[in-house]
């Protein structure tokens, strides 16, 4: 399951709540969070269109490889390009496991306001450039399997729909 949009959209919260839930399920799961990505399996990628492509499909393998061996695998990252996304799912088509692609699409101004990890105001401030969704593009996913709103659901919501939609798809009880 992998989860796109903009930086402090909810994509990390939402997996986590999902993952515990479904671990209280005694369901294998596994929860690959961009930022650790980047500081272990891609480490020394930048953020160009070429590294942010190698990340996601480093990060594709990776969740393909748990899914074919039965482990439910979350992925909260950006993935801001839709051909790359697009590669993950031809991967995981290819050898038979299921992939699911949901969109947490979170207007970029509530992301700005709650600014997680504060690479908005760096952005603003001149510190940061290549922001997805401020001057870097993401480009929407164009018919995903769930949309979430963040601004208008809050957590316990998510979640439900989220698991819904795994139960919906044999993924899940």
């Amino acid at each position: 399951m992998w989860l796109t949009g903009l930086p402090s959209s909810g994509k990390t919260t939402i997996a986590m709540s999902v993952a515990d839930r479904l671990r209280e399920e005694h369901r294998r799961v596994e929860t690959l969070d961009g930022d650790e990505i980047r500081g272990s399996l891609s480490e020394g990628l930048g953020f160009s269109r070429q590294d942010r492509d190698s990340n996601v499909r480093r990060t594709g393998l990776v969740a393909e490889i748990l899914a074919r061996n039965d482990v439910l695998v979350l992925v909260p990252v950006i993935a801001p390009y839709a051909d790359s996304r697009e590669a993950v799912r031809e991967r995981h088509e290819r050898s038979g496991t299921p992939y699911l692609e949901v969109y947490v699409a979170t207007p970029s101004r509530v992301c700005a306001d709650r600014d997680v990890k504060g690479l908005y105001a760096r952005q603003a401030a001149g510190e940061l450039s290549g922001l997805t969704g401020v001057d870097d593009p993401y480009e929407e996913p164009a018919s995903p399997d769930l949309v979430l709103e963040t601004h208008r659901q809050d957590i316990q919501e998510c979640t439900a729909a989220l698991t819904e939609l795994l139960v919906e798809r044999g993924l899940a009880r």
